[in-house]
């Protein structure tokens, strides 16, 4: 049985993870809350480590507020850098996997295809800037490590683009939305589903991009979400925008190159087609 530690238990992608376990064979995972485990705090951690016996370690505990994030940059980085550090030394200290969950935003944009893993990094804002510092930590500590870059990341949980439309969508309320960044829209359900495989797996360590394939704008995304809605009339509320003003600057185009990723888990997952999914999924955490 391979034993699995996952952080940050109430985000919306740990909460994925769980729906998605079953599908995992012979793993068992134990989910820890900000308020069970803390990873800010090393003795917190040090403590959940030495009471279980784990092979791998999910870190799904971040800020991800991007705006946020720009206010209150101490809190970034002792989230996203400073906890990823303390966990990383508690993961080398108990030979523990860290699979650390990382972002598309430590890329500038600049650019104009793909980002490879072994692109040059150089993040715009404070989020993107926190998440760098971690990943450099992990790499400073750890031998055994998977960072995980993904991108513009959704689910049928929590606050996120997806929902936001869809609640806006059942109001019949217009919405204005960008065309200025293209990025990848990436189901949670996807990514899940990578993560719970790579532990039965013997990938190799490194850093992997992961999202669904395909690139958008976040007017395609909102588009495309409004087109899968059960009344198709919903399109009309959808309107492009030139901008959209956010206080912490984006990237431009942030598209990840996922060829690293199919090397190994050759999954075509087009971005559209997860969103049926994850519609489906939504109705039925409506019905409970």
């Amino acid at each position: 049985m391979i034993n699995v530690l996952v952080t940050g238990a109430h985000g919306q992608l740990a909460r994925t993870i769980a729906l998605s376990q079953e599908e995992a064979v012979n793993v068992n995972v134990t989910f820890k809350s900000k308020k069970e485990l803390d990873t800010t705090n090393k003795d917190a951690i040090t403590a959940i480590f030495h009471n279980l016996n784990i092979d791998f370690c999910i870190n799904c505990a971040a800020y991800t507020n991007v705006d946020q994030a720009e206010k209150s940059p101490d809190l970034a980085y002792q989230v996203n850098a400073d906890a990823v550090k303390n966990l990383a030394e508690v993961c080398e200290k108990y030979n523990v996997k860290l699979i650390h969950i990382s972002t598309d935003y430590v890329f500038d944009g600049n650019q104009s295809q793909p980002y490879l893993e072994e692109g040059f990094t150089n993040p715009l804002n404070t989020y993107g800037k926190s998440k760098l510092k971690g990943e450099h930590h992990i790499q400073k500590i750890l031998e055994s490590y998977y960072i995980i870059r993904t991108s513009w990341l959704y689910s049928a949980f929590e606050n996120n683009f997806f929902n936001t439309i869809c609640k806006c969508l059942e109001d019949n309320k217009d919405l204005n939305i960008t065309i200025e960044q293209i990025g990848t829209p990436t189901s949670c359900l996807s990514l899940a589903r990578y993560l719970l495989w790579i532990v039965t797996s013997n990938l190799e360590y490194g850093i992997y991009h992961f999202s669904d394939d395909g690139e958008a704008t976040w007017f395609d995304f909102a588009l495309e979400i409004a087109k899968q809605y059960k009344d198709q009339d919903k399109k009309a509320l959808i309107k492009a925008s030139e901008s959209y003003p956010t206080i912490a600057k984006r990237p431009v185009y942030s598209v990840l190159d996922n060829t690293k990723r199919k090397r190994s888990y050759a999954m075509h997952i087009d971005w559209r087609g997860s969103i049926n999914e994850i519609y489906q999924l939504r109705r039925e955490l409506a019905q409970y």
